[in-house]
């Protein structure tokens, strides 16, 4: 129990970095450079991606940018284990359980055929940070997506990590940054698009979209019931890329009364152009470009504010640029 009590103390407390601030072109070139390497011999893939990078955070994201673009996110193993997943959802400690014997058998499938589920991820990017002398830990929860917003009784669907660094622990999510499943007439296929967004991002934002089992694991003092998790806003890559935290309205639903100001308030990670912030309302299917007026509260947090000038409901899209970075459903009552 002692040991338990320290080991959550150790992580409670998350780091995050913005990737603008670091010059990671020697990591991801070496990365590239071991494209196809076999996973037979973890070891010296290992020491191949990390023995000329100086730091511990370029080590590991050389480690990082090669799982992200030689891992191949195969959606029946999906399934599969979703299926498994579902079956025993109520037994938590059976559930964390059968997830550890589990691993070791999709990482051999992993290795033969460079392809796995989020499982297969996470199992990969801890053996080799370990590997390399990084204390690494696998994350079990929920996932939620802009296509993927989760019911009550809906199982835990994904996997990522924490990672130490310098003394610092990190989270990341090397499934959600190899690209994504498309499905189409032709059925489910996966596209590669590498984005590091997902590689140490700040730990609160995170949470807006991951919702590990265990609360320690979330980096965070405190996190939100999994009620309150299935019930925020959508939040969209972009939100990671721009480092801009939906922080208010916290339910995706919210009631608004027609003419009567609405406000939105959001937290800035990065530096930010608050002058690029717009929000476009979408009802039936007809988009309207609303310039919100924008207050800046403290350095780092703005309120945009607005006014709905009928009823009904809209699906209220949060943009910065053209990126959307979160999306609410308000529903309009009259006065």
């Amino acid at each position: 129990m002692l040991f338990f009590l320290l080991f959550c103390h150790a992580i409670s407390f998350g780091q995050s970095i913005d990737s603008k601030d670091f010059d990671f072109a020697k990591a991801d070139s070496i990365a590239f450079s071991k494209k196809g390497k076999s996973l037979e011999n973890l070891p010296f893939l290992t020491h191949e991606l990390t023995s000329n990078l100086p730091t511990d955070i370029e080590k590991f994201r050389a480690i990082y940018t090669w799982v992200c673009t030689n891992i191949e996110n195969d959606y029946q193993s999906y399934l599969k284990t979703r299926k498994k997943r579902k079956k025993i959802q109520k037994d938590r400690a059976g559930f964390l359980q059968w997830n550890q014997s589990f691993t070791p058998k999709v990482f051999e499938k992993l290795i033969s055929e460079k392809r796995t589920a989020c499982t297969g991820y996470a199992y990969l990017i801890k053996e080799m940070a370990n590997l390399a002398g990084f204390q690494s830990e696998i994350v079990n929860g929920y996932g939620r997506t802009p296509t993927l917003l989760l019911e009550e009784n809906d199982p835990p669907n994904h996997s990522w990590n924490t990672v130490k660094l310098d003394g610092q622990w990190y989270l990341c999510d090397a499934t959600w940054s190899a690209g994504k499943i498309m499905i189409d007439d032709t059925g489910p296929r996966f596209e590669a698009d590498y984005d590091d967004v997902y590689f140490l991002p700040e730990p609160n934002l995170f949470a807006k979209n991951h919702y590990p089992l265990e609360p320690e694991m979330s980096l965070l003092e405190s996190i939100p019931s999994i009620q309150d998790f299935r019930m925020g806003p959508v939040v969209y890559k972009w939100a990671f890329t721009h480092g801009i935290v939906p922080e208010n309205p916290q339910n995706m639903n919210v009631e608004a009364v027609r003419n009567e100001k609405v406000a939105f308030e959001l937290k800035l990670t990065h530096q930010t152009d608050i002058n690029k912030f717009k929000v476009t309302l979408n009802k039936g299917g007809k988009d309207l470009e609303v310039m919100p007026k924008i207050t800046l509260l403290e350095p780092q947090r703005i309120r945009l504010e607005f006014v709905f000038n009928g009823t009904g409901l809209y699906d209220t899209h949060i943009r910065y640029g053209e990126e959307i970075i979160t999306t609410y459903v308000v529903k309009v009552y009259r006065n």
